[in-house]
């Protein structure tokens, strides 16, 4: 029975997965050429920026006209360029770094993804634990505390809190000022290169934790009091269950389920979340290259950087999903 049970759950996973990716096609499809479409309607290009250099030819800006292919319509660029990525994986060449946009994005990505898995982490650590905490002891003088933390962690914009962050590295000599490595960690063994990496990586982390913990704290709080007024508690209760299980085992398996479906969001933000800190915090991640890309009207990497970020969005809602699932059978996708 438990086998039979098994394996109706593995295929309707299966179906799930399958009708979820080829949703993610089209989908991807439309936002990409949404995304072309309104990029277009900005005025001018790339060159224009170039022609305004007296020092640059009119035959050299009709040569990289044909080489970034701006001389086409707009139609033709984007079918030009959805070939090339369905048939060599080529997201195109950056105008501004003459550089293939791929290599350029995965240079930078590993640093991206070190500041948000660091920052979801530390927000998820905390926030979790001192919600439940803020929930059991509802009133008392430690909810009360963590309520006006949350209160001045949610009313701090994320970028109030990186300058005061910034004010204090300049003020001590306990931080660094920015960067992600100092200028001799080339000469550090490998355990030196990881502390000094981890040193510069403690402000841009809390600039990006502060203002998000407050608002998961209060989240978790909330809903497991929700959860803790219903009827069933009130009866594990009544049978004399240890206050420990009524809590941690009924009531918060029910009460993390939204927070499940908000993981998903936090998953596709993890290239783009980190933007305020690494501009703020000189951080060599993406944020800071696809700035550029749109000042300076860079179209295939803004186009690569936003069809990675709904490829993120798309796997971090089958990710929810199937976590959700998991950790309610009763749910039905």
């Amino acid at each position: 029975m438990l086998k039979s049970i098994g394996q109706g759950l593995g295929n309707e996973t299966s179906r799930l997965i399958l009708r979820r990716l080829g949703e993610a096609l089209i989908t991807l499809l439309l936002a990409s050429a949404l995304s072309f479409a309104i990029m277009q309607l900005a005025p001018g290009n790339y060159l224009d920026n170039l022609k305004a250099d007296p020092q640059i030819s009119l035959e050299r800006l009709q040569e990289l006209e044909r080489q970034f292919g701006l001389d086409k319509s707009p139609v033709e660029q984007y079918f030009r360029w959805l070939w090339q990525i369905i048939r060599y994986g080529n997201f195109g060449t950056s105008f501004v770094y003459q550089r293939s946009v791929a290599s350029l994005l995965w240079e930078r990505v590993p640093a991206t993804l070190l500041l948000s898995l660091s920052s979801i982490l530390l927000t998820w650590g905390l926030a979790i634990p001192l919600g439940i905490w803020a929930a059991v002891t509802q009133d008392r003088w430690s909810d009360r505390l963590l309520r006006v933390i949350s209160y001045i962690g949610q009313g701090f914009p994320s970028f109030i809190t990186a300058l005061l962050l910034l004010f204090l590295a300049q003020s001590t000599p306990l931080f660094p000022v920015g960067g992600m490595t100092s200028l001799f960690y080339d000469e550090l063994p490998w355990w030196g290169k990881v502390l000094d990496i981890g040193w510069h990586l403690i402000l841009p982390t809390l600039a990006l934790t502060l203002t998000s913990f407050a608002g998961l704290q209060r989240l978790m709080r909330g809903n497991l009091l929700d959860v803790l007024r219903q009827n069933y508690i009130q009866t594990a209760r009544a049978k004399g269950l240890p206050e420990s299980r009524v809590i941690y085992v009924h009531a918060l398996r029910n009460a993390v389920n939204p927070l499940i479906t908000l993981l998903g969001f936090e998953f596709a933000s993890l290239l783009s979340g980190a933007f305020i800190a690494e501009f703020f915090f000189n951080w060599p991640g993406l944020g800071r290259l696809i700035l550029q890309a749109v000042t300076a009207q860079d179209i295939y990497v803004v186009m690569a950087s936003l069809m990675m970020g709904a490829v993120m969005l798309i796997v971090g809602n089958l990710l929810a999903d199937l976590l959700l699932k998991w950790a309610d059978p009763r749910i039905q996708h």
